[in-house]
């Protein structure tokens, strides 16, 4: 799933939601699958939501295929398709694929400038993946 619109001037998952949307996903990779009332419940913790707002965007993440809905009973069970983890690697993924597609050298650069200030452990994970690149080549 790729996510449409990235927000370079947000911060954490608002890049990737709105607001609301990234407080509902926040709250389901937290807990277990839940009701859209048990989500409402918890939004309400902060500042109140109204219940018909809710679902419409928790039915909107569904057909974004971020949620899945399965029937529980009358209501109705919603869970992330990806852990929080999962999602952010492919949404990374994503992201680095399209702008090297895009930008190229310029990325690389960009990257290689970032790295003065990286974790040592970080530098020697890309060390050890540019030698097995050149291993394949």
């Amino acid at each position: 799933m790729k996510i449409q619109h990235f927000k370079t001037n947000e911060s954490g998952l608002n890049r990737f939601f709105g607001p609301l949307e990234a407080k509902i996903m926040g709250i389901l990779w937290d807990g277990p699958e839940m009701t859209i009332k048990d989500v409402q419940s918890k939004l309400a913790q902060e500042q109140p939501a109204n219940f018909n707002t809710v679902m419409t965007v928790m039915n909107r993440l569904v057909d974004k295929g971020v949620l899945q809905k399965r029937a529980n009973g009358r209501s109705s069970l919603y869970r992330p398709t990806l852990t929080r983890e999962q999602f952010l690697e492919a949404q990374s993924k994503e992201l680095t694929h399209d702008l090297m597609e895009e930008f190229g050298p310029l990325v690389v650069s960009h990257m290689l400038d970032e790295l003065e200030d990286a974790d040592p452990a970080l530098i020697e994970q890309l060390e050890q993946k540019i030698k097995a690149l050149k291993k394949e080549r």
